[in-house]
C-alpha cells in the first residue's frame, strides 16, 4: 500500500511533465505513455465509414467525364470512390483503393505498369479488352480480371456502347512501405498480343499445370476468371451444399498453382444470397468492398443500413458488425485486405449467433 502511494504523481508533477515534454520535443523525442492507448487500442478502431455508392447516380458523371477528357489524355479515366471519412486521400478503406473506370468505343487506354496490383470487376458493357503482358482477354459483366504487380497492361474497346468496371488496387499498402514504382510506355500504343486470347485460362484453369511450369511471381497465372464459371459454381453449391449462416454460398478466388489468394495482397470472393436470406451478424478485422453483381437487398453495418441494387458499391470497415439481407436472389463480389492480415497472422473474425 505504501509503495502504491509513493508511485502516485505529486500535484505539481503535471506542470513538471509538461516542461519535460517541451524540453525533449526539439530533440525529436516523445513520451510513449501519453499515446500508448491510441497506438495499441483494446480493439480495432476503424477510421473508415460505412458507405454505399449508387451506380444509377454515379453513371451519369462517368458519361460526362467522357466528354471532358479522353482515355489517352487521362491515361485511366477513373472516378475515385472516396470514403467519406477519408476525403482527399483516394481511399475506399484505409488500405484499399476503389474507382469506376469507363472506356468508350474506339478508345484505347495506353500501356503502363506499376508495383501496385489491380483487380477489375466488370460492371457494364461488352466487347472491350484488357491486355496483360501480351495476352488479351475480352471482358464481360461479372468477370474478375487481374493485373499482377508490375505487368504491362492496356485496354481497348472495339465494341459498342460504354464499358465500365470497378478498379481495386493495393496501392495504399504499397505506398505505406514506400515501395511504389510506375512506368508508362513512351510509344503510347497498345502492346501487340504475343499469345492467343484465352491461353492462360486454358493452361491453368482446368486443374492442371503444364509440365516444367515455373513462376517467379505469387499472383495467379489466370488473369480473367469468367463470371459464367463462377455463377455455375455458385448454382451447383446452392443445389448441393449446406448454406453458411454468415456468408450464404461463398467462393474465394485462388491461385491454382499454390492455393493462395489469386492476388496475394487482396482476398477476393463471390457469394450468392438466396431471396429472403438474412445472414447472421458477422465481423472481422478485414476492411471489405462489395460490388452488387446481381439482385437487391440491404446491409446493416453498425448503426447504418445500406440498401443496394445491381452495380452498387458499398464498404464495410474493419470490426464493424454486418448483416446482409437479400430481397431478391443476389450475388455479391467482394475484396478485402484479409489476405495480407492472414499471412501476417493478425486477422480475426467473430461469428455471432444473432
Amino acid at each position: 500500500m505504501h509503495a502504491r502511494t509513493a508511485d502516485l504523481p505529486r500535484p505539481e508533477s503535471a506542470g513538471e511533465r509538461t516542461a519535460f515534454y517541451e524540453r525533449i520535443g526539439p530533440k525529436n523525442l516523445a513520451p510513449l505513455w501519453e499515446v500508448i492507448r491510441s497506438l495499441v487500442p483494446a480493439e480495432p478502431q476503424s477510421v473508415c465509414a460505412p458507405y454505399r455508392w449508387r451506380y444509377a447516380e454515379t453513371r451519369p458523371h462517368l458519361i460526362e467525364a467522357c466528354k471532358l477528357i479522353s482515355a489517352q489524355e487521362a491515361e485511366r479515366r477513373v472516378l475515385v470512390l472516396e470514403n467519406p471519412a477519408l476525403r482527399g486521400q483516394s481511399r475506399v478503406t484505409h488500405t484499399l483503393f476503389a474507382g469506376l473506370q469507363i472506356i468508350m468505343p474506339g478508345e484505347i487506354a495506353p500501356p503502363h505498369r506499376h508495383v501496385a496490383a489491380a483487380l477489375r470487376l466488370i460492371i457494364e458493357g461488352r466487347g472491350a479488352y484488357t491486355s496483360v503482358d501480351g495476352e488479351r482477354t475480352t471482358m464481360y459483366p461479372g468477370d474478375f480480371v487481374i493485373t499482377p504487380s508490375f505487368t504491362w497492361h492496356d485496354h481497348g474497346h472495339p465494341g459498342d456502347g460504354p464499358m465500365v468496371w470497378l478498379d481495386g488496387l493495393d496501392m495504399h499498402m504499397v505506398n505505406f512501405f514506400e515501395a511504389s514504382f510506375r512506368e508508362s510506355d513512351e510509344s503510347r500504343a497498345p502492346h501487340r498480343p504475343v499469345r492467343s486470347e484465352g491461353a492462360s485460362l486454358a493452361r491453368f484453369g482446368n486443374g492442371m499445370l503444364p509440365m516444367g511450369f515455373e513462376t517467379a511471381g505469387k499472383t495467379s497465372p489466370i488473369f480473367n476468371y469468367p463470371y459464367r464459371r463462377t455463377r455455375a459454381a455458385l448454382d451447383m453449391m446452392q443445389r448441393t451444399d449446406p448454406i453458411d449462416d454468415w456468408h450464404g454460398q461463398r467462393v474465394r478466388y485462388v491461385n491454382p498453382v499454390n492455393g493462395d489468394d489469386a492476388i496475394p495482397t487482396i482476398a477476393t470472393f463471390m457469394q450468392l444470397l438466396p431471396k429472403g436470406f438474412v445472414t447472421k451478424p458477422y465481423r472481422s478485422t478485414a476492411s471489405t468492398v462489395f460490388v452488387v453483381v446481381e439482385g437487391a437487398g440491404q446491409t446493416e453495418v453498425g448503426a447504418e443500413t445500406l440498401d443496394w441494387q445491381q452495380h452498387d458499391v458499398f464498404v464495410v470497415p474493419s470490426w464493424m458488425t454486418c448483416i446482409h439481407s437479400a430481397t431478391s436472389e443476389a450475388v455479391l463480389f467482394s475484396y478485402s485486405d484479409c489476405g495480407v492480415q492472414q499471412k501476417l497472422g493478425f486477422w480475426r473474425e467473430e461469428k455471432l449467433a444473432q
